[in-house]
């Protein structure tokens, strides 16, 4: 995953977790562990899409369903798969026998949520380099359309115990399933319900 996706995480996150909208380039770059050039980068399609008005020391969020829809359009979930396999038992049992991860996808909205939308057949989550040695033991590489699907754990994102909301909507709108569709619709409801509450 791309450094700019980390400043696109950590400003979802604040915002839609402690009605965050006011950020200074400065702190996002210590959170993010990058440089305040990369992330001015990062967010300057937001100022051209007017989804951010820029301050003397940062920057508001106007729209952020902007932002989260421009970076649900660059994500490249592909590019972040480390390990897949096919394992002929039920997600259920899958889940349960995997180190610990970070769900994301269908799982990911049932760990978030305690209920699912729609059945599924994948099972998608993030793993770190040591957890996936064991994942790749326990489950050895079979032939047959893979279900289990680990992507790679960065730094940014072992700090949360569960998948954001924002990575999960990103992950959803880039898997091509029919019911990857039912659960992006529920999140975005969700999602929409988060963004139109009044902070106080």
């Amino acid at each position: 995953m791309l450094k700019k996706e980390w400043v696109y995480r950590e400003i979802l996150y604040q915002l839609l977790k402690n009605k965050r909208k006011f950020f200074s380039q400065k702190s996002l770059a210590n959170v993010c562990k990058t440089s305040i050039g990369n992330v001015n980068q990062a967010i300057k399609p937001f100022e051209r899409m007017n989804a951010i008005e820029k301050k003397n020391l940062g920057f508001r969020i106007i729209d952020a369903k902007k932002i989260l829809f421009y970076w649900a359009s660059i994500r490249n979930l592909e590019k972040d798969i480390l390990y897949k396999t096919f394992i002929n038992k039920r997600v259920e049992v899958i889940e349960k026998e995997l180190p610990p991860c970070l769900f994301t996808a269908y799982s990911g909205y049932k760990s978030l949520f305690k209920i699912i939308p729609s059945d599924y057949s994948e099972v998608f989550a993030y793993v770190d380099e040591k957890n996936l040695k064991i994942v790749e033991e326990r489950f050895p590489q079979k032939m047959g359309k893979a279900n289990l699907i680990i992507l790679k754990m960065d730094e940014h994102l072992k700090k949360f115990d569960k998948i954001t909301l924002a990575q999960l909507f990103v992950d959803l709108w880039n898997i091509n399933t029919w019911y990857a569709k039912e659960f992006l619709n529920k999140l975005e409801v969700k999602i929409n319900g988060i963004l139109e509450r009044p902070s106080y």
